[in-house]
């Protein structure tokens, strides 16, 4: 398939110093740094660029790692693999010849491979890199003012944080800007820019009525165009340096007032635009100075650190060991990478932190003492990293501190908790008996024990309680919203503030069914768009919060989330810890599992039926073979790339819908890349041609095409094509009214009929068939396969070619490591715990 790695689970570690390669491809391309490229392996050109909501680039590889050819493990003669032989998920096998129709015989075994074609390059697709990553960095510019009075916060702070301290308000303050720029009394620049704190003031409370949404939530915080006259200046000085003309826009934007003069005064300021290499601007800058340029410049050392940082940050890091960075710099033939590093920190660009390390699980000396007398004994590493994300690591250890310390530990739930807990069952019970007695709960299960939070919501409104859940995307908030309606309707009071603004989709709640329920969605909970509003302090207006698909939790978001918790509010944090991590940086579910520093409960409630089966033994490491009496799991083997892309167009179109009674429009595929032959691209381009076929007249769409809408990187929504007219492209997206302005088509929509594990994650679909070509294996990975696996609820299909690649990834290919700052962070403040 020569596929473009999906991202966050594919790229492995390699040697330092090697390029990476997109899939293999024999011409030798270098994969996109957005997309699997790690800092120091594969870089990209200027004109590719990550799709929209995607993960981000590579899991945990250091800088200076490598990527290995994606073609491994596959060679063309080899001989195909059936379910009978170890390679397959489960029973009912469908045969590579007979159509692909679930519950088939498989064909004998033994058959060579056919020669690969349309093998494509990691440039496929021709997208342009500036426009989504730019956006990411609009949208984040609105966290921007947080940020700062988070940091002013801590400056002012003279001792540790005692329990029940009020809220500082810069929650409040952001939602009051939000609001400004969006009833347009301001404008952006005037908002976010402006270095003074906004006096502190009530947030309205949001309207919630359905309304259409015009382009999309951050369009609020989007930032105002450069001006022509800078756009052209800079124009002209990338004329003078060979650059091309096209990414202007895109350095005004990123270097603000000024982008010119200081283009010519550093050249390598140019690896701030996203998507420029290394290389690309070595010879910008060797076209401007001449021959003052040279691999020794402090200008160029200090710019490599900062975009190795940034890079960093694409793969899941929040800081860089010391060594890793200085070995990066010096494959970038840096000469004396300490002393770039070292001008990075003096300038500001970059923080050095000193974290001791503890034992596993041992908490920080809680006497000052005991302080002394380990500083000289204790190992000490030292990580560098970029301010925004040192900043919300930071902050998010200290919400999380000020929740653990603020509830009461000693005498048990009261008597009202405990007989809501009596009449609970199993593990449903120790969530509420721990909910009751501490502000910080984990609660770890696959999609059965969503049960119990549904549980734990209804028991809360029965208390009397302000509870509300948040899941990760629009799909996901509309099953809980099903499963609350299930078992047992709205609780008890309407939810405070109203009713939350509801959605429809491929869920079988309707509008008006859904919004008398608390269940919200992250960023329409942080954006106020949906959720009980805020308190006059900025805080949420609740007093319980569950966020469900915890492990999507970034540390920027997660910070934001635990800073608008008022005091005295009890959080639980919920999820499946074997799913991908997040798009952005940290692993916070995962740190928190492992810093044991709140009570944990382990749903004993396990997914049912063969399919749960299967996904259970992912999880440990095992690929089972299952029995699946009505053909619940089907393996269909194929020997190429265009087989693959041929029984793929066959089951969703003919015989998912006729064997197993699923229409083709409830059916998800799911493949582990975009590029290639097949990629998610050369999939949707033939499953349209199938199931919609027309001339794209809409910007590459029709009515009635399949999307996904990504208003911000890693955020993917699906949905569906309406209408086109004057306004932009008119969507649905589960339910919601969603209006895409023209200039923005290219760079936030695609067709939906095939997507990436990263973008499935939160959604499930009656029917999945997930695409497994033989050049992709590379990119498996246990935590991939779970969650590509685990996205069906009622039949999955496994387009397999990757012969032994499968089961080898289960059982040996974990979740690459990332390194965070948050456990250190989070051990002196609760080491009284």
């Amino acid at each position: 398939m020569s596929t473009e790695p999906e991202t966050t689970e594919d790229t492995e570690p390699g040697t330092p110093g090697t390029e990476s390669t997109a899939g293999g491809d024999a011409g030798g391309e270098s994969a996109a740094a957005g997309e699997g490229g790690e800092p120091g392996g594969g870089e990209t050109s200027a004109d590719e660029r990550r799709e929209p909501g995607d993960g981000q680039a590579g899991d945990g590889g250091a800088p200076g790692d490598g990527q290995a050819p994606a073609g491994a493990g596959a060679d063309a003669g080899d001989a195909r693999t059936s379910a009978g032989d170890g390679g397959g998920a489960g029973g009912g096998e469908t045969s590579a010849g007979d159509g692909g129709e679930p519950g088939d015989e498989p064909a004998p075994a033994g058959e060579g491979r056919e020669p690969r074609a349309g093998e494509a390059s990691a440039g496929e697709g021709g997208d342009a890199e500036g426009g989504q990553v730019s956006e990411a960095e609009a949208e984040l510019l609105a966290q921007r003012a947080e940020r700062e009075r988070i940091e002013q916060r801590k400056a002012e702070k003279k001792a540790p944080i005692e329990a029940g301290a009020k809220l500082s308000g810069k929650a409040a303050d952001l939602l009051a800007a939000v609001r400004a720029v969006e009833s347009g009394e301001k404008p952006v620049a005037a908002v976010f820019e402006d270095p003074a704190p906004a006096p502190r003031r009530s947030a309205p409370e949001p309207d919630r009525r359905p309304r259409p949404v015009v382009a999309e939530t951050v369009a609020a915080t989007t930032a105002p165009a450069p001006a022509p006259e800078a756009v052209q200046t800079v124009r002209q000085v990338l004329t003078e340096g060979g650059a091309p003309e096209a990414l202007a826009p895109q350095v005004a934007a990123a270097l603000g007032d000024g982008a010119d003069g200081l283009l010519r005064t550093d050249p390598w300021q140019l690896l701030r635009v996203p998507g420029v290499r290394p290389d690309q601007a070595d010879g910008f800058a060797r076209a401007l100075l001449g021959a003052e340029c040279g691999p020794d410049d402090e200008r160029r050392g200090r710019a490599l650190t900062v975009w190795l940082l940034e890079q960093a940050a694409l793969a899941g890091h929040t800081a860089l060991e010391m060594p890793a960075l200085l070995a990066a710099l010096a494959q970038r033939s840096v000469p004396e990478p300490d002393s770039a590093v070292q001008d990075a920190i003096a300038e500001g660009e970059a923080l050095v932190f000193q974290d001791a390390l503890t034992e596993p699980g041992a908490l920080a000396p809680t006497s000052h003492e005991e302080t002394e007398e380990d500083d000289e004994e204790r190992p000490v590493r030292v990580l560098v990293g970029l301010e925004r994300y040192a900043l919300a690591e930071e902050s998010l250890a200290d919400g999380l501190a000020r929740l653990v310390n603020s509830t009461p530990k000693e005498g048990g739930p009261d008597e009202e908790w405990e007989r809501a807990a009596a009449g609970a069952q199993g593990s449903a019970a120790e969530l509420l008996r721990a909910v009751a007695g501490h502000g910080l709960v984990l609660h770890t299960g696959a999609e059965a024990s969503l049960a119990e939070p549904a549980a734990l919501l209804h028991a809360a409104h029965g208390l009397g309680l302000r509870a509300w859940a948040a899941t990760h995307g629009p799909i996901g908030r509309d099953r809980f919203a099903a499963l609350l309606r299930r078992t047992g309707g709205s609780g008890a009071a309407e939810p405070p503030g109203g009713p939350a603004r509801g959605t429809g989709g491929p869920s079988p709640v309707a509008p008006s069914t859904a919004s008398d329920l608390p269940v919200a969605t992250v960023p329409g909970l942080l954006a106020g768009l949906e959720g009980p509003g805020r308190d006059t302090d900025g805080a949420f207006d609740l007093d319980l919060l569950v966020v469900l698909d915890a492990p999507q939790l970034d540390v920027e978001t997660a910070a934001l989330l635990t800073e608008s918790l008022p005091d005295g509010a009890r959080l639980v944090l919920a999820g499946d810890p074997g799913v991908l991590w997040s798009v952005g940086p940290g692993r916070v579910f995962a740190d928190l599992l492992a810093a044991r520093i709140c009570p944990q409960v382990a749903s004993r409630r396990p997914d049912p039926g063969p399919l749960g089966e299967l996904v259970s033994g992912i999880g440990i490491g095992e690929l089972n073979q299952v029995e699946a009496p009505g053909k619940e799991v089907v393996i269909v083997p194929v020997r190429d790339a265009g087989e693959a892309v041929h029984r793929t167009v066959q089951l969703v179109a003919d015989s998912v819908p006729r064997a197993i009674g699923v229409p083709a429009e409830e059916t998800q595929v799911i493949t582990p890349g975009h590029g290639g032959a097949v990629g998610t691209r050369a999939l949707n381009a033939a499953l349209k041609e199938r199931l919609n076929p027309g001339p794209g007249r809409f910007g590459g769409f029709d009515p009635g095409d399949r999307i996904v809408h990504s208003p911000a990187l890693g955020r993917a929504v699906t949905g569906r094509v309406v209408k086109a007219d004057a306004e932009g492209l008119h969507l649905s997206c589960a339910g919601e009214a969603v209006v895409v302005p023209k200039e923005r088509v290219e760079q936030t929509v695609r067709h939906g009929w095939a997507v990436t594990a990263h973008q499935a994650v939160g959604s499930r679909w009656p029917a999945v068939v997930v695409v497994l070509p033989g050049d992709a294996a590379q990119a498996l990975s246990r935590p991939w396969v779970y969650t590509a696996f685990g996205r069906a609820d009622r039949h999955l299909s496994v387009v397999h070619g990757v012969e032994q690649a499968l089961p080898r990834a289960v059982a040996e290919v974990p979740a690459k490591p990332r390194t965070t700052r948050l456990p250190v962070l989070l051990a002196p403040q609760v080491a009284g715990v």
